[in-house]
């Protein structure tokens, strides 16, 4: 089966790493790759090298420059994109699309596909996230696509409310909590050397914030709200702040620029465009606390047994297990969580791994429905009532 992956950001190849591999293993499957936006742009780490070290050469390059911060010319891209990756679908000749997730560029990706009658196979469905457009675009790839891997029962259990039907929607658990149990993870000195800084295990803050597309104003105060909390800690206990960028969502240039103007002044931080899967698992077993507003530190942190202070309503509406930490983006709240987080009473609570994600056979589940279905089958849909 010719089976095509897309991807275009460090995070969501990071969860796809371990299943393209498991396909690309198998005799019963040829893989081609989709690679578009941030894996092109040198500015967040060009990680479309990651990928052709990893061994996969079969890669399509969809550019989609960003013009600018505006909404306007996201859409702009999404255009471009929707086009290249007609393009490149049409040279593939995939059988089926895998696509993970709920960026904008995904739901230009499964258009195209559904216009060319190649079913897409959608990871991670069904869930809310009601502070960003992602929900929006989300559900919308779910409507496009004819087979559904959900994170969790409760997910599962949506996607068929909006439709689908029940014999096409698979509840496989989470890929980033599989790769947290199966991923060889590098030691604190290999960590040292190669990102060129030193840090004492268990006293490490990892801190990532993303724009909120779709949250009120005052969470664009967001940043420097969490920066003045992380302040605190500023020689606090000999806590060292590891800080990365965010993606390129609506918003994320003044981040970027606020980080950069911040964090070099602070011994205590370094910041970094990219981490990829293997070091940020790898720095996740020394760091004390994760924080920010990414969708990781609800669903693959607390499988680490640490807690997670996330910002905002980003995440809202998302299952999340009991050592999160939700707070509202003010500097004064999100330190105090920070310090309710550092807690031994919350690390002991932490270090029990309760996630309502985990699934020891997430890449076994995904793997082998995709190599059991019909494609041809998985063009006609039918509405599922309830």
């Amino acid at each position: 089966m010719k089976i095509c992956i897309a991807t275009s950001t460090r995070a969501d190849w990071g969860l796809l790493t371990p299943l393209a591999h498991a396909l690309n293993d198998s005799p019963e499957a040829e893989v081609a790759i989709i690679a578009t936006n941030m894996h092109l742009m040198p500015e967040y780490g060009h990680t479309i090298d990651d990928i052709r070290r990893e061994g996969f050469l079969r890669i399509a390059e969809v550019p989609m420059p960003v013009a600018d911060a505006s909404a306007l010319a996201r859409v702009d891209a999404m255009a471009q994109c929707m086009s290249g990756a007609a393009k490149a679908l049409a040279e593939l000749q995939p059988d089926i699309l895998v696509i993970l997730g709920d960026r904008f560029e995904m739901l230009a990706i499964a258009t195209a596909a559904q216009m060319l009658r190649i079913p897409t196979a959608h990871i991670a469905g069904g869930e809310v996230s009601e502070g960003a457009i992602d929900d929006n675009i989300r559900h919308a790839i779910t409507k496009l696509s004819a087979l559904h891997f959900t994170e969790t029962e409760e997910y599962r259990q949506r996607v068929i409310q909006m439709g689908e039907e029940p014999d096409r929607v698979f509840n496989a658990g989470a890929l980033g909590v599989w790769n947290i149990l199966h991923q060889p993870l590098m030691s604190a000195d290999e960590l040292r050397r190669d990102l060129g800084w030193d840090f004492e295990e268990k006293k490490l803050i990892l801190a990532t914030i993303h724009p909120a597309t779709l949250a009120h104003q005052d969470e664009e105060a967001a940043p420097l709200e969490m920066a003045i909390a992380l302040d605190h800690f500023r020689g606090h206990e000999d806590y060292k702040i590891l800080v990365t960028y965010p993606n390129n969502d609506e918003g994320s240039e003044k981040i970027i620029t606020f980080l950069n103007d911040w964090a070099p002044r602070r011994k205590n931080v370094k910041l970094v465009k990219s981490l990829g899967m293997r070091r940020y698992l790898s720095m996740l077993q020394y760091a004390s606390v994760v924080v920010g507003n990414s969708s990781s530190g609800i669903i693959e942190v607390p499988s680490m047994g640490i807690p997670t202070v996330d910002i905002g309503s980003r995440q809202k509406g998302r299952l999340s297990a009991r050592s999160v930490i939700h707070c509202s983006p003010a500097a004064w709240l999100i330190q105090a969580a920070i310090e309710i987080a550092l807690t031994e009473e919350w690390q002991s609570m932490a270090a029990l791994r309760q996630n309502p994600y985990s699934n020891p056979d997430t890449v076994d589940i995904i793997k082998n429905e995709l190599l059991r279905c019909d494609p041809q089958q998985l063009i006609h849909k039918s509405f599922h009532n309830l």
